[in-house]
């Protein structure tokens, strides 16, 4: 009995002093301005964001070059070193953003060069450019089919 006794009057406590709560607590009138001031900051940051990549016309003059080099296999490991080292030297010319060759799996005299230049001039330039005549002079008798090399505009 004294248990029950007990236990009603602790019950009858905790809904004393629950029931004495306000519905809208202060701590819960506080965090609200605190939120829309992260919600504003958030939205202008991304509108911020927004305006400055419109602003890069960079973007959208690049280059990007696709190249497929069809190797006979007899020259396939002369071929890829000398890929190799275009790739090397093609990363150090003023205009590169970036250039990746990939030999292909079930071939590999069979090699893709993807290249991206910052824009026209960047590219001319890097087709004018002592290392490019050079592996393009030595790739030539090691070649299955012509020198493909495709250029692309971005769409973005």
């Amino acid at each position: 009995m004294r248990r029950e006794a007990l236990t009603i009057q602790v019950e009858a406590h905790i809904h004393r002093e629950v029931g004495d709560m306000p519905i809208n607590s202060k701590l819960k009138f506080t965090r609200y301005p605190l939120w829309l001031a992260c919600a504003a900051i958030l939205l202008a940051s991304c509108g911020f964001a927004g305006w400055a990549l419109a602003q890069d016309t960079s973007a959208h003059d690049r280059i990007f070059v696709v190249t497929h080099v069809d190797i006979v296999p007899p020259n396939t490991a002369d071929g890829t070193k000398l890929v190799q080292q275009y790739v090397a030297d093609s990363r150090k010319d003023k205009g590169f953003v970036r250039i990746e060759a990939g030999a292909q799996i079930s071939r590999v005299n069979h090699i893709s060069i993807v290249e991206v230049w910052q824009n026209q001039k960047a590219f001319d330039e890097h087709v004018a450019a002592a290392h490019t005549k050079e592996f393009r002079r030595q790739i030539d008798p090691m070649l299955g089919s012509p020198y493909d090399e495709r250029l692309h505009l971005n769409l973005e």
